[in-house]
């Protein structure tokens, strides 16, 4: 899953990620309470028999949550096209119900597979070909409409016209593995084609896949693989993503892009319905664009609505050494499987040496200080492009850098030996974030000392994710954090590797180096098809591989998460997952 797109330029200080944390309590741990050497583990729990209503012991209704965020929501809501760690965290926590959904564990602190929609987690034939659901009666969308499984499976079929929704999950695993998926173009791109992936008899909804997909519990958490009103009119993308129908706990009131969400109950969920979600507050008021320095000094102050509010940014560093200090039990903090980094445009950037001499030239250090992060708390040193903890990872390291080291000798020889002195290395940055500013600043020192031409290109807040998914845009460099759909490297490897949007004349996905190599196609489609306790390894070996022939990328760190909320905020929690509040169990105190 994308981080949010604070992250695609330059890893900005507003963040929307994390893992292993709870409500207070462990900031004072091993690097702020983050267990470095298993950020990716984000639990296997399954619990295909939970049943609602569930209820928290002392929790009480009422009252409005305020959520602040320096970027946040400035992407589409629509369930189809959701794939962001912040919008997709909100959607599914308070908004979406999908086939399947997390249930947080407060023993283990992690997020467990439980059913959503469906009874239980799904039943598949001995080769992972055929998955059926069961949809469970009882549901409905936010006008009393009954919820059948022929809207999932219209949602679904949505989502795979990624001409449509070309930053959609589907793309990297329904046209993957869904039957007909790879030649299938979408109910708005070709109405005249066949849906030939779901049939639907009754109450039974059946996927069938072209290639084994063990992991479809897993993937059937996505919003986009719920329900959606039927017909293309109905359903119209060009203003469903401006108020999609809810079937949880809470439906859109007020929605302005960029700038405010606000939810209010929907008086059709039915919590006997919903094995995970609770809904104790009134409202939830979601307020972007908000300057960094400002959410942390509101959250510092606790006075007023300030003790009703939270922020899902990770604090500024120095503000987060004051919370340490002087509220602790207001902080939640925690690792995430997510792993952010520079990538060159290989179509632009073909010599693999001046993509190496990037990787030393890049300041670390520097572009972490000056971003406001916190070094080994919400980021940290990293080598594979897999974060520690996925299954099957282990360390490798191909050019030798260690921890934060930056080395512009070593970077300018690269491209002495490429003939490529002065080169010119053209980067995203927000005028409006004076986070970013600082940040282009020391990255444009260090790539000039290392003997690269930096040319930072402008842009804002609100205009950074059309230049930055834009193949045609005038930049050679992306700058992007990814993170775990699910823990396995199908949900590494495939995305950012894979050369699955043959229209790139639209938009890159989430592709961001532009690399495409039949080769690693043909790798790929291979580990896919493997025995799924043979796959782990073999994502690794692959992902070793990639890095040392062609080094599309590098990572500049792992990160991790630091988020407060005022006084009055009970059950926030780390998913760890999304690197979000746990939406489903907050609440107000009275």
């Amino acid at each position: 899953m994308r981080s949010t797109p604070a992250l695609a330029l330059l890893a900005a200080s507003a963040l929307t990620l994390g893992a292993c944390g709870g409500s207070g309590g462990n900031a004072s741990g091993q690097n702020g309470g983050i267990n470095v050497n298993s950020l990716g583990n984000t639990g296997s729990g399954k619990d295909p028999t939970a049943r609602g209503p569930v209820t928290i012991p002392g929790a009480q209704k009422g009252g409005t949550v305020t959520v602040l965020t320096n970027l946040g929501i400035q992407t589409t809501l629509d369930p189809s096209e959701v794939y962001y760690t912040d919008t997709g965290a909100i959607m599914s926590g308070l908004v979406s119900r999908s086939l399947t959904q997390y249930k947080y564990d407060p023993d283990t602190k992690q997020m467990v597979l439980v059913p959503d929609l469906a009874t239980d987690l799904g039943t598949s034939n001995d080769s992972y070909t055929k998955w059926t659901f069961t949809i469970r009666p009882g549901v409905k969308f936010e006008d009393g409409t009954p919820v059948t499984a022929k809207n999932i499976a219209w949602g679904i079929q949505r989502c795979m016209d990624v001409k449509t929704f070309p930053t959609g999950p589907c793309q990297y695993y329904a046209t993957v593995y869904f039957r007909g998926g790879s030649s299938y173009q979408g109910p708005y791109t070709a109405p005249q084609q066949t849906f030939k992936s779901v049939k639907v008899s009754g109450d039974k909804l059946t996927i069938y896949m072209d290639k084994p997909f063990p992991d479809m519990p897993y993937f059937g958490s996505f919003p986009a693989m719920g329900p959606i009103p039927l017909g293309r009119s109905a359903s119209d993308p060009k203003t469903y993503k401006n108020h999609p129908m809810a079937t949880g706990p809470y439906e859109f009131s007020k929605y302005s892009p960029s700038k405010e969400l606000v939810l209010k109950r929907n008086p059709y969920w039915d919590p006997s319905t919903d094995p995970a979600r609770t809904a104790y507050p009134d409202e939830y008021d979601i307020q972007t664009q908000v300057p960094s320095e400002k959410i942390d000094q509101i959250l510092l102050a606790d006075s007023g609505t300030g003790q009703t509010t939270l922020t899902y940014d990770n604090l500024l560093a120095p503000d987060y050494q004051k919370f340490v200090q002087q509220a602790p039990d207001r902080l939640t903090t925690g690792g995430e499987p997510c792993t952010f980094y520079w990538g060159p445009d290989n179509q632009k950037i073909t010599d693999k040496r001046i993509r190496e001499a990037l990787s030393w030239a890049y300041p670390y250090k520097n572009a972490i200080l000056a971003s406001g992060r916190i070094p080994h708390v919400t980021a940290n040193p990293a080598t594979n492009l897999m974060p520690p903890g996925i299954p099957g990872r282990t360390p490798y390291n191909v050019t030798g850098r260690k921890g934060f080291q930056t080395d512009p000798a070593k970077g300018r020889q690269l491209l002495q030996q490429a003939h490529a002195l002065g080169y010119e290395i053209k980067f995203l940055f927000r005028t409006d974030d004076p986070a970013s500013v600082k940040l282009k600043d020391a990255v444009t020192k260090a790539l000039t000392q290392a003997g690269f031409k930096a040319t930072p290109v402008p842009t804002t807040i609100a205009g950074q994710t059309t230049i930055q998914d834009n193949p045609k845009s005038d930049i050679n460099v992306r700058s992007a954090g990814w993170c775990s759909d699910w823990p396995s490297g199908a949900t590494w490897i495939p995305p950012l590797y894979a050369s699955t949007h043959p229209d790139k004349t639209h938009s890159l996905g989430v592709n961001d180096s532009v690399f495409s190599n039949a080769s690693v196609d043909k790798q790929i489609d291979a580990v896919q098809r493997m025995p799924l306790n043979q796959q782990p390894a073999e994502w690794n070996k692959l992902d070793q591989q990639i890095m040392q022939k062609y080094f599309p990328l590098f990572p500049t760190f792992y990160g991790g998460v630091a988020m407060a909320h005022g006084s009055k905020i009970e059950g926030m929690n780390d998913d760890i997952n999304d690197g979000q509040p746990t939406w489903m169990t907050l609440w107000v105190k009275q």
